[in-house]
């Protein structure tokens, strides 16, 4: 496992660059965060910051048979699972995005949905989902509607700064997409 963490002049110069899609066809779920973090940019990895829980939850609800490293996030391919992002812009917090880039957002997505054809898109972002599609009263959990004709889970965002959610929480939520 690469033992990596990058220096205070990576994560400065991170806003300028962005994490590019772990994506393929035909998968059989698409997770979507809300847009990339410093530390993931500067790392080149999604999910890397060492309080982000996603990976945790990922091999605690079953999707991996070990605790991967964000440096192996190929791996997810291999299995059927990708990373993507409603918004390309690196920030230090999700709530320096705007309502726009959200909605902007929510639009490229239904684009990778057509293209890529998952059976399953997972929504890392409660607040984020509801902004880019205009669902304010949107809940965690399977989704009514299929956008793009894709089936849509909405469950909490997995930063650590998400108090609102213990891991085996998470887990639990996790566990409930089809696998």
């Amino acid at each position: 496992m690469k033992n990596f963490k990058p220096t205070k002049e990576e994560l400065r110069e991170a806003v300028n660059h962005t994490t590019e899609d772990l994506i393929d066809h035909d998968l059989k779920v698409l997770f979507c965060g809300i847009n990339p973090g410093l530390y993931s940019t500067a790392t080149g990895f999604h999910f890397a910051r060492p309080g982000n829980r996603f990976w945790k939850v990922l091999h605690l609800a079953g999707f991996t048979e070990r605790l991967l490293h964000p440096s192996e996030e190929h791996e997810l391919l291999e299995s059927g699972y990708g990373i993507t992002s409603f918004c390309k812009r690196t920030t230090a917090r999700a709530d320096e995005l705007t309502q726009q880039e959200f909605v902007e957002g929510g639009r490229l997505l239904v684009k990778k949905l057509e293209k890529y054809k998952p059976q399953t898109l997972a929504v890392l972002g409660i607040g984020a989902f509801r902004t880019a599609f205009e669902k304010p009263q949107a809940k965690l959990g399977l989704q009514e509607e299929k956008i793009a004709g894709v089936n849509v889970w909405l469950l909490p965002n997995p930063s650590g700064l998400n108090a609102h959610y213990q891991l085996n929480d998470l887990a639990e939520l996790f566990k409930q997409i089809p696998k």
